[in-house]
């Protein structure tokens, strides 16, 4: 009788040849080689993770094992928070680059950490409350480029810019995806000298990938069999790993069958590209102590609606009113919903600063930068002078706002809001029209030439005289028909009937 065994992959490692002593000295001697073929400084990725630590220890033991008068090339560790980091991870990476930097200076290594942040116009929660960008989804896919990309290539170019030249190093693997070892093969066809590919985005900008060939398992048996040189523990990010696998296990890995450890994904705690967040859901699972990032969490998924139409503005953020269906493609955040995801974002600061542990009690979930520059996008640019960002500070944390006076931009103040709302009563697109052209009026009077007044006041006409959506999808239709029709010689432009702005007459009727 014939048997029929299930096939099992044969999963095959970076130290089947030379075994693992033998493949790790080898890296060490390729990379002292590639460091010192050149003045070209190097930049090394480092997130905190499991790939970018192997990578840093690799670059550490390379650096190591040169003589003093040899380590004369720098070595820049760049670290990219975009300030809505998992909190755990962040205060993690954060302090590994404070004992990094200790422990360098100490063993006269050239190795230079840099925290890098976004700028605070393009920060997380300046675009989505202060600008009303609604919540990251893959065909608006607005935070990665700001969040991350901006700040490491701004500090990659200036490496360029003042060498001529930059060597990036990474840990970045064939096995992660297929789609990843895909596009790494793809650049390696395109080496112009050995090891170093070329970067796909950024020129003069050649990447070092010394863990390409490496497994999952390669790599914490690395990180288990090699303690960490700079002082902190690989057992820890094991721990963190172990305490974000849903099922909180990190197996001991025997055969195919066997699940491995580290393929949860850390990331930012606001993420709503993913379905959910299960590394920060299997982190407060597992661990009783992480339950105070439950109302991040709670935050998270509140902003991930599927139909979030009803708080966003049926037009778009320049006030046009675009159509898909039929239907008018929501627009940024309306004011009440902006209040509110600010109002509950300070709310869970205030809730973790009073229930969690010691080392969040000086938690900012926001900065007071970003608050600011919040504050002056809803004034100034949204023309909400009725300046509710104080109060609601107040109000969610307890204390008094700290950021400065905004009176030189506040012409009108609340008192003139409370009025308009006695009059105009509780029709939205009117109050919103005539606060901002009051608003508009009072900057351009203090002007000695009141340039552009008259344009201001227009588009703020053309962005709040609907009577309601309905009216809006209407006239968006009627624009939309006359622009594919072509008018009689003696007709009217279409597009100026469909806008109001010309209306026609009888015959008969007097002039």
């Amino acid at each position: 009788m014939t048997r029929n065994l299930p096939i099992r992959p044969v999963t095959r490692s970076a130290f089947d040849e030379q075994g693992f002593a033998g493949t790790i000295e080898a890296l060490v001697a390729q990379t002292q080689r590639l460091y010192l073929a050149d003045q070209v400084p190097w930049v090394v990725g480092y997130s905190g993770g499991k790939d970018s630590t192997a990578v840093l220890q690799l670059v550490w033991m390379a650096l190591a094992g040169l003589a003093p008068e040899e380590r004369i090339k720098p070595v820049h560790v760049i670290s990219t928070d975009t300030l809505v980091e998992n909190p755990v991870v962040a205060a993690w990476v954060a302090h590994s680059l404070e004992v990094l930097q200790g422990a360098a200076e100490r063993e006269g290594l050239p190795i230079r950490p840099h925290r890098l942040t976004p700028a605070v116009a393009d920060t997380f929660w300046v675009n989505l409350i202060g600008r009303g960008y609604p919540a990251p989804r893959p065909k608006f896919r607005w935070c990665t480029e700001r969040l991350k990309i901006k700040p490491s290539n701004a500090f990659i170019r200036d490496m360029v810019r003042a060498h001529g030249e930059a060597i990036l190093v990474l840990g970045t693997r064939k096995a992660e995806s297929s789609g990843r070892s895909h596009r790494m093969t793809a650049l390696e066809a395109r080496r112009v000298r050995d090891l170093l590919s070329p970067n796909g985005s950024l020129p003069n900008c050649l990447v070092y990938s010394p863990v390409e060939n490496w497994s999952n398992d390669d790599v914490w048996t690395f990180l288990m069999q090699r303690p960490n040189p700079w002082g902190y523990s690989n057992k820890e990010l094991l721990t963190m790993y172990q305490g974000a696998s849903p099922d909180g296990e990190c197996p001991l890995v025997v055969d195919a069958s066997t699940p491995s450890c580290g393929d949860s994904r850390f990331g930012c705690w606001t993420c709503t590209l993913v379905e959910q967040d299960k590394s920060m859901a299997a982190m407060i699972q597992n661990d009783d102590e992480k339950e105070w990032m439950l109302p991040l969490l709670e935050l998270r998924n509140e902003l991930d609606v599927a139909d979030d139409r009803h708080l966003r503005d049926f037009r778009r953020m320049n006030g046009s009113v675009q159509l898909f269906n039929g239907k008018s493609i929501p627009g940024p955040y309306t004011q009440e919903s902006r209040e509110r995801w600010l109002r509950r974002l300070l709310e869970a600061q205030a809730w973790i600063r009073r229930n969690g542990p010691d080392y969040v009690r000086s938690l900012h979930l926001v900065t007071v930068a970003e608050l600011e520059e919040i504050r002056r996008l809803w004034v100034v640019e949204k023309h909400e002078f009725e300046d509710n960002l104080p109060s609601l500070y107040e109000a969610a944390i307890g204390e008094p706002y700290p950021g400065r006076p905004l009176d030189e931009h506040m012409p009108l103040g609340p008192e003139t809001v409370d009025v308009l709302r006695e009059v105009i009563g509780d029709d939205r697109l009117h109050f919103e029209m005539v606060r901002e052209l009051l608003d508009v009026e009072q900057r351009h009077r203090t002007q000695a030439r009141r340039a552009g007044l008259f344009e201001s006041l227009e588009k703020a006409m053309r962005r709040g005289f609907f009577e309601d959506e309905a009216d809006a999808t209407a006239r968006a239709e009627q624009r939309k028909a006359a622009m594919e029709r072509t008018p009689a010689e003696d007709e009217p432009d279409p597009i100026d009937l469909a806008d109001g702005y010309v209306r026609r007459v009888d015959a008969g009727a007097n002039t």
